[in-house]
């Protein structure tokens, strides 16, 4: 609507950028020159672990076509469609539909949905309609759903994680046959 005239010294070209071809006047101030780059050291900045939108960190999946011998430790959450037979400590737990872990479970949260034989240790517990479960569950909250299979002895407690029985160094007595006679007892 209202255009302002040229000044005197600037050459107006057709340019859409009328900046861009002008030349400078003596009325305009010349750029400053860039500040010289000191050569510091350069320091390696750690990786951010990766997260999802929600802040929690991506779980560590174990697919249906592994299976794992050992136990396994994490500090975040794990999710096993395979096979596990060891034990599993982690913060957080899912048990997928095709899983099948043979071994005792400790964590803050764990849900099954596959099968599970041995003990499961956790604060919140959640039993799904297609999990199978053979052992006890120590818990504070426990959720079975309606189709879910259970054997074994259901305890609450106010610290199941903590109250975890620590795996020590020294091996367990083993049972020796002892043979009197025609009978052998095991002691």
């Amino acid at each position: 609507m209202f255009t302002k005239k040229p000044e005197k010294g600037v050459d107006v070209g057709t340019s859409a950028n009328p900046m861009a071809s002008a030349v400078p006047s003596p009325s305009m101030p010349k750029p400053a020159s860039p500040a010289p780059i000191s050569a510091s050291p350069v320091t390696a900045v750690p990786k951010p672990v990766p997260t999802m939108s929600s802040g929690k960190s991506i779980p560590s999946i174990f697919a249906g076509d592994i299976s794992i011998t050992g136990n396994i430790q994490s500090a975040g959450e794990i999710q096993i469609d395979g096979k596990v037979e060891g034990d599993v400590k982690c913060t957080s737990l899912i048990v997928g539909e095709s899983a099948d872990v043979s071994g005792g479970i400790v964590a803050e949260d764990v849900v099954v949905r596959g099968k599970v034989n041995g003990s499961i240790r956790g604060v919140r517990v959640t039993l799904e309609a297609t999990s199978e479960v053979e052992g006890d569950v120590y818990h504070k909250t426990l959720a079975i759903e309606q189709g879910a299979y259970f054997e074994g002895k259901s305890r609450r407690q106010d610290d199941p994680v903590g109250s975890a029985p620590e795996k020590s160094g020294t091996t367990a007595a083993v049972a020796k046959p002892i043979t009197n006679g025609s009978t052998t007892t095991t002691k």
